[in-house]
């Protein structure tokens, strides 16, 4: 199974590549009443916020401070900028959206963007933004889709349709834009039927990453509460479950697509379930050696 880092040096042969989250101050079409309000019923935003990325800050000085984090173990590092907070593509004009990407393309160490964003939220217009962004750096996009099944989306109140997803993935494409997936494994109602489904769609897609990972249920969240009476019923892994799970979907992906990792791991005080404190790398070291 390819990794991650095997993309990567497609893109920058013998470089060492890293993430920096950078949050440009980004709403959610479901959080700012454009479809609806509350946002998904799974999210805390700040369950994967480094400390560094402030929206109160330039990106200039966001990437810097990520930067300087990074830089201490591998100083030879380079660097993409990750629009990751909220939905990165959402509630901006053209013009400004053009602005805090350049920001980030045009800061020293920084090779490329990933731009998070949503199904519904990526107009042609924005394409061609970051289409025309593509020609100098790597763009790359990700759509947080989660599921292939409507009535799940409608439950976690996301109020999008996979047939949105179908229809974004294609435009992207067509624009020569790299395009990935993010899905959640275990979300409540869903079966192990349902999910291999899922990830039998996505990968119909014109798709170069998959990014699973377990459904974790934080504190603070909708899901949270609807969990803690009995409203709804998310499926909480046992590790060796998820980790079947994930030798079956394995087997279902070509060559040609990468699984970027199967774990999410927020901070372990704001996780109710599961609480398996592993990291991403001992996962998949359990997954190849187990």
């Amino acid at each position: 199974m390819k990794t991650y880092s095997d993309y990567l040096n497609r893109f920058f042969p013998g470089r060492k590549i890293q993430k920096i989250s950078v949050d440009a101050g980004f709403s959610c079409p479901n959080r700012d009443g454009t479809i609806s309000y509350g946002g998904c019923t799974y999210c805390r935003n700040d369950s994967f916020t480094p400390t560094y990325c402030n929206s109160l800050d330039s990106i200039k000085l966001q990437l810097q401070k990520g930067k300087d984090f990074f830089s201490r173990k591998y100083p030879e590092m380079k660097y993409l900028a990750y629009f990751q907070s909220y939905t990165g593509t959402h509630g901006k004009d053209p013009e400004s959206l053009k602005k805090i990407y350049l920001e980030a393309m045009e800061t020293e160490e920084i090779v490329g963007i990933v731009v998070a964003t949503r199904p519904d939220s990526i107009p042609l217009e924005t394409v061609r933004i970051l289409a025309d962004l593509n020609r100098d750096k790597p763009v790359f996009i990700e759509i947080g889709a989660e599921t292939s099944h409507d009535e799940t989306l409608r439950i976690i109140n996301r109020n999008h349709r996979w047939e949105d997803v179908v229809e974004t993935t294609g435009r992207l494409a067509a624009h020569n834009l790299h395009c990935g997936i993010h899905l959640i494994a275990g979300l409540p109602g869903e079966s192990e039927e349902m999910i291999l489904e899922t990830v039998s769609k996505t990968l119909l897609l014109p798709i170069e990453t998959i990014k699973l990972h377990q459904l974790q249920i934080l504190f603070g969240t909708e899901m949270h509460r609807q969990w803690e009476k009995g409203l709804c019923h998310p499926t909480i892994y046992e590790i060796d479950q998820y980790k079947n799970l994930c030798r079956k979907i394995i087997q279902l992906v070509p060559d040609h697509i990468v699984i970027e990792r199967f774990l999410s791991q927020s901070p372990p005080e704001l996780v109710a379930a599961p609480k398996w404190g592993i990291k991403n790398y001992q996962f998949m070291n359990m997954l190849k050696t187990h």
